[in-house]
């Protein structure tokens, strides 16, 4: 029997994901956290075999949290479950320790997949992903944010998305001028220096799919 974590923010995903599991005789959902937080501290004290964790969480983010569970325990196995199908987002999932990682339009078999293929300490990735990765790397597409740190991504995502660095801080339990720090450092580190800069770059990479209305909200950031 498999022991699961499951970790998203949004109720109806967790209900919805518990009644598809109930229904597998080798998966047991030992508990659930709607934040990243309680993921962090529920895995410490529950030591489920696989956590699946949204990437997109409130506190710490799902990547941060991911590389927190995996210093204290580098064990840990952890399938990274999201809405996002840009493949920078399982790059930073597998770059920073995750086991897998599958989308929430994929089949229900490839969730399953991972989930098992994870407890036995194999790495998967769904057919879907698999394949947009293998396209990526045969095109010699070099992202430059596959480089940036687990923290720096989550922040740049957000900035680009055009979040304020109060509620950026808020959401991630950091000071404004904490965040003020990183987006002088993602400057510097990916070499841009407009807002406009930043969200062509941001796109590029595929962290966001269409500019965000109010550039003037990233001006002032």
């Amino acid at each position: 029997m498999i022991s699961l974590l499951l970790a998203d923010d949004h109720h109806i995903v967790r209900a919805g994901i518990q009644r598809l599991l109930a229904a597998e005789d080798d998966i047991d959902v030992v508990d659930e956290a709607c934040n990243s937080e309680q993921a962090y501290d529920l895995y410490n004290k529950l030591s489920p075999d696989v956590l699946l964790m949204d990437i997109s969480m409130p506190s710490i983010g799902g990547l941060e949290t991911l590389k927190r569970i995996l210093a204290r325990d580098d064990k840990a196995k952890v399938v990274m479950f999201s809405a996002y199908k840009n493949t920078i987002y399982a790059t930073q999932s597998l770059t920073n320790g995750a086991m897998g990682y599958v989308t929430k339009t994929d089949p229900v078999e490839e969730l399953l997949n991972a989930i098992r293929q994870a407890a036995v300490g194999k790495r998967s990735l769904s057919a879907f992903m698999a394949s947009e990765m293998a396209l990526q790397s045969a095109t010699n597409f070099n992202n430059p944010a596959d480089n940036l740190t687990a923290r720096e991504f989550e922040i740049f995502k957000l900035i680009a998305e055009g979040v304020s660095h109060y509620e950026i801080g808020k959401s991630l339990n950091i000071g404004p001028k904490t965040v003020s720090n990183y987006q002088t450092r993602l400057r510097q580190k990916l070499e841009i220096s407009t807002p406009v800069e930043f969200i062509r770059l941001a796109i590029t990479c595929g962290i966001i799919d269409n500019p965000v209305t109010n550039i003037g909200a990233l001006s002032n950031n």
